[in-house]
C-alpha cells in the first residue's frame, strides 16, 4: 500500500510518500525554524501562512521524489490533531481535496500517536512482529510529555503526563532565560557540554505517579539566573544549562525505567524532538532494563514519513476520515 501522507501541525509543512508502513519512498520536510527564531518562538498566524506557501511546494517534490505518480497513491493520511488550529487546518483542508479529487480514501491521525510510529519507521524488522508489546511509550516533544503502556497497534493506556510544560517547552523557556536562543533543546545540550559543573537545581518526582512537572524547576532557574547574576559569564550559563537539562533527563528517564519494570514491559519506545538529546538517548539506553528504541535524529521531530506509518498500522473502522474531517487541536491519545 503507498500512503501519501501530510504534516502541518505545528511549523513544519511535510509530506511523504511511505509503502506498507515502512518503506519510505520519500520524506520532504520545510521547516520555519529560521522564520520563528526572530521571536524567540512559534506564531501562530506566521505558522499557518508559511504553511499555505510551502503545502504545494512540499506535496510536489514528495511524490516526485518516491518515484510514483498519483495514479498510484492508496491512501491520502494527515495529521488532524493535536496542534495549532490554524497550522493544522492548512493540511487537512488540502489533504481533503486532494482526496476528493482524485477519489481516494482520506484518513485523519493523531499526531502523538505517529510520533511513536517513528520506531517503525527505524526498526522495521525488529518491531515488525509486534514482539515489542507491551510497550511504555515515552512521548516527548515541545508540547507533549506522555507516558503510555501501549498493548498493541492502535491501543494505549496513559500511565502518566506532565501536569504544566512539556519538557520540549521548558527547554525552549530556560534557554530564553539564559539567553541562549531558539530553539531551546539544541541549545540547552550544547552550553551543558561546554562544562563539567552542573548548578543545584530540584526534581519534581510526583511520588506515587508517573505524572511529569517542570514548571517548578523553570521557576526555580529564574531565581537561580536571577540571584546568582549568572548572565554573561558563559561558564556559569554552562553550568546552569547543564544542571536544567540533568534536572529534566533525570526524571524522565526514572519514570520510564520505572514504569517498563512494573507494567512488565518487553521493550521502551521513545519519540519525539526531545528525543533528540544526547543525555536522554545515552542514559535510557544504557540503564534501562528492558530494549530500548530511540529513532535516528529525523525521525525524532515532526515529519510526514510518521504520519504514513501510523496510518498503515493503526488505522481501523473508527479513524476518522472522509469529507467530513475536521481538526482537533487539542486531541489526546486515547487507550
Amino acid at each position: 500500500m503507498n500512503i501519501l501522507a501530510f504534516e502541518t501541525s505545528c511549523d513544519e509543512t511535510a509530506a511523504a510518500v511511505v509503502q506498507d508502513g515502512t518503506r519510505i519512498l520519500s520524506n520532504v520536510v520545510a521547516s520555519q525554524i529560521d522564520i520563528h527564531r526572530r521571536y524567540g518562538g512559534i506564531v501562530p498566524e506566521v505558522a499557518s501562512r508559511q504553511h499555505i506557501l510551502s503545502i504545494v511546494p512540499v506535496y510536489e517534490e514528495a511524490l516526485r521524489d518516491s518515484g510514483l505518480s498519483i495514479d498510484d497513491v492508496d491512501r491520502v493520511a494527515v495529521t488532524y490533531g493535536p496542534g495549532l488550529a490554524g497550522s493544522l487546518l492548512v493540511g487537512v483542508n488540502f489533504a481533503k481535496t486532494l482526496a476528493a479529487m482524485r477519489g481516494l480514501p482520506l484518513l485523519g491521525v493523531n499526531h502523538i500517536e505517529a510520533h511513536v510510529y517513528a520506531n517503525w519507521l527505524a526498526f522495521p524488522e525488529e518491531l515488525k512482529d509486534g514482539d515489542c508489546f507491551p510497550a511504555v511509550c515515552l512521548i516527548v516533544s515541545g508540547g507533549h510529555t506522555e507516558l503510555h503502556l501501549m498493548h498493541g497497534h492502535g491501543s494505549y493506556q496513559l500511565l502518566g503526563r506532565t501536569r504544566d510544560d512539556a519538557a520540549g517547552e521548558a527547554f525552549d523557556k530556560a534557554a530564553r532565560l539564559l539567553q541562549l536562543g531558539y530553539p531551546g533543546g539544541p541549545v540547552i545540550q550544547k552550553a551543558a557540554e561546554l562544562t563539567d559543573e552542573r548548578m543545584p537545581l530540584p526534581r519534581a518526582w510526583m511520588p506515587g505517579t508517573y505524572d511529569f512537572s517542570f514548571s517548578g524547576l523553570k521557576t526555580a532557574l529564574y531565581h537561580l539566573v536571577h540571584r546568582e547574576e549568572i548572565l554573561g559569564v558563559d561558564e556559569r550559563v554552562a553550568a546552569a544549562a547543564a544542571g536544567f537539562q540533568d534536572a529534566v533527563v533525570d526524571v524522565l528517564v526514572a519514570k520510564t525505567i520505572r514504569a517498563a519494570e512494573e507494567h512488565a514491559a518487553r521493550c521502551v519506545l521513545v519519540s519525539g524532538g526531545v528525543a533528540a538529546n544526547s543525555l536522554l538517548r545515552g542514559r535510557l539506553q544504557s540503564e534501562s532494563t528492558v530494549k530500548t528504541y530511540i529513532p535516528p535524529l529525523r525521525f525524532c521531530t515532526d515529519n510526514a514519513a510518521m504520519i504514513g506509518a501510523c496510518s498503515y498500522f493503526s488505522a481501523d473502522e473508527h479513524t476518522p476520515g472522509g469529507p467530513a474531517l475536521d481538526v482537533d487541536p487539542a486531541l489526546s491519545l486515547h487507550a
